[in-house]
């Protein structure tokens, strides 16, 4: 296998010089930091990120696994790649699908994806199933978005240049205070054409083909107060993967790894762990 665009930590879990980073300076690979209680050897844990962040969203993830080997990769066309061309959701399937292959020699990971990275998610597990043990995807725009969110994308491609805009995006989406800076340095490297690219592909919805070969436990999450879409979405799983599993986050917007790590995390935990929805996810009627 051809060798994956980053430069891997070295056997202590430290990045090498050259190892590709973004504006925060953040990993992709992170050891584990304990053995595990029952002596077997550490699982791995594989989270995607979203679209106008990077895989610095998930520190307060990566910190809440210390007994895992965690994988936070950069996708094409943002943080430490943000000058790579976008070459469209699939291809940054096969991508993610590649880093694991060539760092994982046994057994299948754990995949948690959340906006972008649950939509890439989706085709990770339809085009590579045999990597993956079990997925949890939040957020996940599987119908065609309505105006409100191709308005925000046409506003985010005409001020993308401007620093206030990105502060503003902060503010609105509930970064935290010591995170904004990273955001908004991270949202001012991204380039406009990859952006427009990938929403239009994003928002035009539909599921992969192979879904349903996926063999593993699947959990599709989406907050309480995010767009009702996403929801509606779960229909269209259903209907070729019936024995998904679909839960509402109370009370939560649409990045809520960061709105509540807490409880992010501990949903999480359950699934992985103990093949659970979180007592606190609430039930989709009909599904």
């Amino acid at each position: 296998m051809s060798e994956h665009p980053a430069t891997r930590p070295d056997a202590a879990g430290t990045p090498g010089a050259a190892a590709r980073l973004d504006p925060a300076g953040y990993a992709e690979i992170h050891r584990p930091l304990r053995a595990r209680a029952d002596g077997k050897p550490a699982q791995t844990l594989v989270f995607l990120h979203g679209g106008n962040v990077a895989n610095w969203m998930w520190d307060p993830q990566v910190k809440a696994f210390p007994a895992y080997q965690v994988f936070t990769p950069h996708l094409p066309g943002f943080g430490a790649r943000a000058t790579e061309d976008w070459h469209g959701l699939d291809s940054a399937a096969d991508d993610v699908a590649a880093f694991i292959a060539e760092e994982v020699e046994d057994g299948r990971v754990h995949l948690v994806g959340l906006s972008l990275g649950a939509v890439i998610g989706l085709r990770a597990l339809a085009r590579h199933p045999e990597l993956f043990a079990t997925a949890l995807f939040s957020g996940a725009a599987i119908r065609p978005v309505g105006a409100a969110a191709r308005i925000s994308a046409a506003t985010q491609l005409r001020f993308g240049d401007a620093e206030w805009f990105w502060k503003v995006q902060a503010g609105a989406f509930g970064i935290p205070a010591n995170s904004r800076r990273i955001y908004s340095d991270h949202g001012l490297s991204l380039r406009p054409e990859n952006m427009k690219a990938m929403t239009e592909e994003v928002y035009a919805g539909g599921l992969p083909e192979g879904l349903g070969d996926f063999a593993g436990r699947l959990l599709m999450v989406a907050g309480a107060r995010e767009p009702a879409v996403v929801r509606k979405g779960f229909a269209d799983v259903a209907a070729v993967r019936p024995d998904t599993e679909f839960r509402i986050a109370p009370g939560m917007h649409h990045q809520w790894s960061i709105e509540d790590p807490l409880f992010f995390n501990a949903m999480v935990r359950a699934w992985i762990e103990r093949g659970e929805a979180h007592p606190r996810l609430e039930r989709v009627p009909g599904l």
